[in-house]
This record gives structure tokens, sequence and C-alpha cells, in this order.
């Protein structure tokens, strides 16, 4: 620490090329931080994805639908401990811009399958008594200003109602929560009402949820599962919802990997620009390194400062790179409802700095080398 002010006034020597450099660094940062909310968002926070959860959907696709028949059954396969349902509704609300997410679910065994969403207690005692009830995320009651006790109008699509109509209505019981990593866009409503109230399709479900006791066995269980309606009129398949999220965030790309892709030849370009900057101003404190060398500095000590010198450089203007790239996370969706997982996660930021700190290292070694090889006699006859 006693060496700090040495570096300072290093670092302040040349302010307008530090100041470029401090500002390429941290858009490059910037940058890193912004694709890292990305690909979280894009794959639909796969990492986040319950490993011990199974999505059964039908065969031929996620479109077709299932019996609720099949539910006694998959209660009774070894290794489940949970099973529930759900049908994907369709309905637009007010505009078809408007991308708000409508489920159909069993309210019970749903929210114990999905315990991170938090539901006051008496919000839920409210949706079990009421057949027309549904609940919504914090985010999505934000976003369209809805409040408990508020009556929500959905156009129906392809589910229409019994009555002859063309809209749904829904009575806002409760607003679910968690934390920053969980969806809280969705609107949720009772599978039985949708069952009485639609045309055709009274015994057909969307897909089924299923909690596994052991996560180790999960594609031991989908297996099972799946054996058990080979050759039927709705043959399943079983997968982790892991492998479920991957599968839907595959169908615009390899996110991870073309975030990685640019991620990685922004920093080597980066790195390079560092590197030279770093040269330069090293050879241009010749005659400054002599001196600290004739009045006792090792070659450690002066191999240290410059590498101290880069690293700083490059932590601070990283650091304030990710810094903005996490406000711009705290900001919320920006698709208005497409990307609902929209953050800088800290273990994203963490990463982000340490490959700060390792571009420093980078950048610096071969001047801080020649730094540390300069012979005093030659760095004070030189210019």
């Amino acid at each position: 620490m006693k060496f700090l002010p040495l570096i300072l006034r290093n670092l302040r020597r040349r302010p307008v090329r530090t100041s470029l450099t401090f500002l390429a660094v941290m858009v490059s940062f910037l940058l890193f931080g912004v694709l890292m909310i990305l690909r979280l968002a894009f794959t639909m926070g796969v990492e986040v994805a319950g490993a011990d959860r199974l999505m059964m959907t039908n065969k031929m696709s996620i479109i077709q639908p299932l019996p609720l028949s099949y539910l006694d059954k998959i209660k009774t396969t070894p290794g489940v401990s949970l099973v529930s349902y759900s049908s994907w509704f369709g309905g637009i609300y007010q505009d078809p811009k408007n991308n708000v997410f409508q489920f159909a679910v069993e309210p019970v065994s749903y929210m114990a399958m999905y315990p991170e969403f938090k539901l006051p207690p008496e919000q839920m005692k409210a949706w079990l008594a009421d057949r027309q009830g549904c609940i919504v995320g914090k985010d999505l009651a934000a976003r369209f200003n809805w409040k408990v006790g508020d009556k929500i109008p959905i156009q129906a699509t392809f589910n229409r109602p019994k009555d002859g109509g063309n809209v749904w209505e829904f009575n806002l019981v409760g607003i679910y929560g968690g934390e920053k990593e969980v969806d809280k866009t969705q609107f949720l409503f009772r599978h039985d009402y949708l069952i009485e109230n639609r045309r055709g399709g009274a015994d057909i479900t969307g897909w089924y949820l299923i909690k596994v006791s052991d996560p180790q066995q999960s594609e031991v269980v989908a297996s099972a599962i799946d054996k058990q309606f080979e050759n039927s009129s709705f043959e399943s398949k079983t997968q982790t919802e892991q492998q479920m999220a991957r599968g839907f965030a595959n169908q615009v790309g390899n996110i991870g990997f073309m975030v990685t892709s640019i991620s990685a030849v922004v920093l080597l370009v980066i790195l390079l620009i560092a590197a030279s900057q770093m040269s330069l101003a090293v050879r241009e404190r010749t005659n400054e390194i002599g001196a600290l060398k004739a009045i006792g500095f090792t070659d450690g000590r002066i191999l240290s400062l410059v590498l101290a010198e880069s690293v700083s450089i490059a932590l601070l203007a990283g650091g304030f790179g990710l810094g903005l790239a996490w406000l711009i996370g705290q900001g919320g969706d920006p698709t208005g409802g497409f990307l609902p997982i929209w953050l800088l996660r800290p273990g994203d930021m963490a990463v982000g700095l340490a490959i700060a700190t390792a571009v420093g290292l980078l950048a610096g070694t071969m001047p801080a080398m020649w730094a540390m090889r300069l012979r005093i006699s030659d760095a004070l006859r030189r210019s």
C-alpha cells in the first residue's frame, strides 16, 4: 500500500492516454456484462432450472395434448415424488403485442412443484376458493398496474368458451414473488376452470410436471415413465426441465457458444490495446526505472509495481463497466415480457472481475519483465 501514490502518479502521467485506455476497457466489460444478461435471458434460466423436475410432453410435439388419465400411472412410477400438469392458454390481453404468458395449472401441486414462487397463504386460500381466480407474478402485475381484486379479461384464440363468447374473465386473487432469478411474469389460473368452460378437450392437458426423489436418477425415471405409454395413442417424451429449456433456447441458435465467441474476441482486442499502452508507458519511464533501481528497488519490486499499475486500471475500468451492466440488468426486461429473466448475476460479475484481473496481469507481464531485466546503466544512459 505504501507504493500506491507512486502507482497513481504513473497513471496520471498521461491523462489522455490513461482515460482512453480506461474507456476502452470499461466499454469492453460493459459489453461482456450485457452479453451475460442476454445469455441468461435467452436460455430462459437453464442454469437455474430445477434439476429434480421433469417435463412430460406428447412425443409428436409439445403442442399436442396428453390425456389426464395418465396422472395416476405417473404418480405410481418408482422415483416420482410429485406430479402436476399444465396447459398453455394462448389468450390475448388488450393487444397481441403484449407478451402475457398464461398457463392453466392445478394450484396445489403446481405451487408445491415450484416452491420458489412465493404466494401469501391467504392469497393461496382465496385461489382455492375461487374457481375463476388467477394469480400473477409481481413483475407482470407491476407492468399492467394490476392489484388483487381486479377483473382481467383475456381474449380467446383457440380455447373458446362454451358460452359462445370470445372473452374469458378472471379474478385476480394473488400476486406471487420470489428471488431475482425467478420468473415473475406468469399468469396462472385453474386448470379445472379451463376444462369445465372450454369447447372440447375436456379430459386433456398440455404437459405433465414431475418431481423426482433423486435428481441423479432423473433419466432413469424419465425412461420408465415413457415406457408405460409406448405404442399408445398418446406416446410421451419426458426430459428434465433443464433439457427442455435448453432445447427451446437452441431453437434460436447456440446462445452460449455465440456469447462466448463474441466475448473472447472483445477481450482479446482489449488485451492487445492494454498491452500496447502499458509497453509504451513503461518505456517512457526508462530513466525513472533506472533511478528506482539505483536507490535500492529490487527487480521483483519493479516487476510488482508495473503489474500493479496494469491490474489497477483493468480492475477499475472493468468494475465500472460491470457496474453499468448491473444497472442495465436492474432496469428489467426491455422486451415487455418476452425475456422474463433479465439480470446480471453476482457469479457473472465475479467472473468478469476475475477476467479483468487476468487481462491486467497479461497486459502488464511483458512490460514488467522488460523493466525488471533493465540494467541500471542502460536505463540511466537513455534520454
